[in-house]
């Protein structure tokens, strides 16, 4: 498959790109069929040789069944020869299989650390809960047997009172 694309030129720090049709399987900066333009992001965007172009052989191969690169399209588009639309990729912000796998294992643990959580809660309400009401058990457990203790002396005081009257 044939492709318009960019190959890179220049010194390190000091992009310049070349506009190539080149077979998609050879390397970037490797063996290409024609040159048909070039591209320096360097100068302003406003200059005439930012981009240049050979219109014609971009037009023929373009015919023969090229397909130009996003960039390229890019610059073609503003020169008219090819419509170019924005890429939408759903995909592409979403994470990997690893990270959502992470993802997955980190909220799993942050679940189970939750109903650990709230475990040790309802047993610590629980706990209140007994102490509490063993506390109420035992407040309780002594009036009342203090209280048949002092009727019981009441009782006694009548029985004792015919006994001795």
């Amino acid at each position: 498959m044939l492709k318009i694309r960019l190959a890179r030129g220049g010194a390190k720090k000091r992009p310049y790109y070349s506009i190539v049709v080149a077979d998609s399987h050879s390397p970037r900066d490797g063996r290409f069929i024609e040159k048909v333009g070039t591209y320096n992001p360097l100068l302003k965007k406003d200059d005439a040789n930012r981009v240049t172009l050979k219109v014609e052989s971009i037009q023929e191969w373009l015919k023969k069944g090229a397909q130009p690169t996003d960039r390229v399209a890019r610059f073609l588009a503003a020169q008219g020869l090819v419509a170019w639309t924005h890429g939408n990729n759903p995909e592409k912000g979403k994470p990997g299989k690893k990270a959502q796998e992470r993802l997955a294992e980190r909220a799993q643990r942050e679940e189970e650390r939750k109903q650990a959580e709230a475990d040790a809660k309802a047993a610590a309400e629980a706990e209140k809960a007994a102490a509490a009401e063993a506390a109420a058990a035992a407040a309780a457990a002594p009036a009342v047997e203090e209280a048949p203790a002092e009727e019981a002396p009441a009782a006694e005081a009548p029985a004792e009172e015919a006994a001795e009257g």
